[in-house]
């Protein structure tokens, strides 16, 4: 009776409060996203799509898989369970002994390890992007990624307190810090289109400012004592502690990277390919909107719940979690994939066709994006169940999921490209997606089982059936009214896309309210639970 009880009370406080830190970690993820179209827009207007674009995006690419890989919940799905599991044990002076050691330590390797990417960048770069040698082109990447590679050693202290906030479930602070990576970017870029720079010194302007971006973002941190009030002073150390935690933090975050990595793959083989690298660039920036509220969210908020449910040994908050887990990832990335392939191209002009980026660019990246977005469910199912097995200390498993999605993107790359280009690159990072999701479903079902609870089998086939009517609702309706508007001003166009985009949301809330599928009074009281002091350890 006594561990009934506990079970019943915990469920009962943790699901206003995983639904209250959902909410917080999407918003700040959603913000930052739109940031980052903001910026991307720009930085094709200043860059275009030609080699100069092509040598900065590949630079950009590398740390932004870096930033990505340490920032996104990667690191964070290691240290969560970690720190948890030494305060239960030994008690917060360990604990806080532990952080200091692994803020010391992550942040003296990252700082070592841009020094030597630095060295070796001419090296990096051409296995990046084999088609740049001989060309121009690699000598401005190197440059780009040079001027960039400061971040790397911010990043590595920054991760580590979002991670630690994290554990405490303070995830407010974690959630927006990110929005002033894209805002520093975006006040630079807005300066250069005044200044009417050329795209190569634009260029080199934009990476130097990327440090900066990190250096801003570590400063409001520390200024706000975001996780330094857990941690003992800072201090280097491989000992035994250490060394476990590395060895499955590593795998973890290289597991955690699968989206970028695959996009990266294409990118190797689209590097001989003029413009094919910006194109699924600009493609792919569309894909991670709805990938990167779905996957931070998992990463910082899944994470911390699961752990505590398993060292509890409490099936009904493990089920729980993974439950709403899963509708979330079903409920938003299948409505954002039909809403991507019905409005791929005036999606992609409005936000891109500015500057130097024309309409051919537009052409090509709409086509390379309808394909992306058929892996989208695939990359949100790898983020929805991978914390099942980090919380379970196994990053191995997505470990391997990711490096077999990545071969596989590879191998397909080289043969979809030749035969389609850049398109046939696009249908390769999807079928990689779906190879690493279909491969993590398997070695689940097989180890441990996912469980899901009787409210999600109830909703999630509603789910499905309401982004179905949804998409079937749109396609006809954007057939008609986009034609009407294509000759129209842009601001005009970008009124009607809007309105499309609107009411397709609309829509498709509303089916889900009529079909069952949400609460209302649940989803209004978890929403201005967002806005009040919440339930805290």
């Amino acid at each position: 009776m006594v561990r009934g009880r506990f079970s019943l009370e915990n469920a009962l406080v943790i699901k206003p409060l995983m639904i209250r830190s959902f909410l917080t970690v999407s918003t700040g993820t959603l913000a930052s996203r739109l940031l980052g179209f903001a910026r991307d827009a720009m930085m094709a207007a200043l860059l275009g799509a030609g080699p100069v674009a092509d040598a900065f995006l590949v630079a950009f690419q590398l740390v932004n898989v870096i930033r990505r890989l340490l920032t996104e919940g990667a690191l964070n799905a290691a240290l969560v369970p970690a720190w948890l599991r030494v305060r239960e044990s030994d008690g917060i002076v360990a604990a806080a002994a532990f952080a200091g050691a692994v803020l010391g330590t992550v942040s003296a390797a990252l700082l070592v390890a841009a020094a030597l990417i630095g060295l070796l960048m001419p090296l990096v770069i051409a296995a990046l992007a084999p088609g740049f040698a001989g060309h121009d082109t690699l000598q401005l990447a190197v440059n780009n990624a040079r001027l960039m590679l400061p971040y790397l050693a911010f990043a590595g202290p920054v991760t580590v307190m979002m991670a630690l906030l994290n554990a405490q479930r303070r995830f407010a602070l974690t959630a927006f810090s990110p929005l002033l990576f894209n805002i520093t970017l975006i006040a630079v870029m807005i300066a250069l289109l005044g200044w009417r720079q050329d795209a190569a010194g634009a260029a080199l302007i934009i990476a130097a400012t990327v440090g900066i971006a990190g250096l801003l973002q570590l400063l409001i941190l520390v200024l706000q004592r975001g996780g330094a009030s857990v941690a003992s002073p800072l201090r280097i150390s491989f000992d035994a502690r250490m060394r476990g935690f590395l060895g499955k933090a590593v795998p973890g975050m290289i597991a955690s990277s699968g989206p970028q990595g695959l996009v990266v793959a294409g990118a190797i083989i689209a590097s001989s390919s003029p413009s094919a690298v910006s194109w699924l660039y600009f493609a792919n920036r569309l894909i991670e909107l709805p990938l990167g509220i779905v996957g931070v969210t998992m990463g910082t908020v899944l994470v911390p719940e699961l752990t505590r449910a398993l060292r509890g040994d409490d099936g009904a908050a493990v089920t729980h979690a993974e439950s709403r887990g899963l509708e979330l990832a079903v409920g938003l990335a299948l409505p954002a994939m039909l809403g991507l392939i019905v409005l791929h191209e005036p999606i992609v002009r409005l936000l891109f066709e500015h500057g130097a980026f024309t309409a051919a660019d537009t052409a090509a990246t709409a086509q390379a994006l309808v394909l992306l977005a058929l892996g989208l469910p695939a990359h949100v199912l790898v983020k929805a169940l991978s914390p099942a097995f980090f919380a379970r200390d196994d990053t191995l498993t997505p470990l391997w999921a990711t490096l077999g999605g990545f071969a596989v993107a590879i191998v397909l790359a080289v043969v979809l490209g030749r035969l389609f280009g850049a398109v046939g690159i696009a249908a390769s990072i999807a079928l990689g997606a779906w190879s690493s999701a279909l491969s993590l479903i398997w070695r689940g079902a097989a180890t441990f089982g996912f469980s899901i609870d009787a409210a999600a089998r109830r909703r999630l086939p509603r789910i499905v059936v309401s982004a179905l009517a949804m998409g079937g609702l749109l396609w006809p309706m954007a057939s008609f009214v986009l034609p009407l508007s294509a000759t129209a001003h842009g601001l005009a166009q970008a009124f009607v896309l809007a309105i499309l985009i609107g009411g397709g949301f609309a829509g498709y809330c509303l089916l889900l309210a009529l079909s069952g599928a949400i609460n209302r009074g649940e989803a209004i009281s978890a929403i201005r639970q967002t806005t009040q002091p919440g339930l805290r350890d």
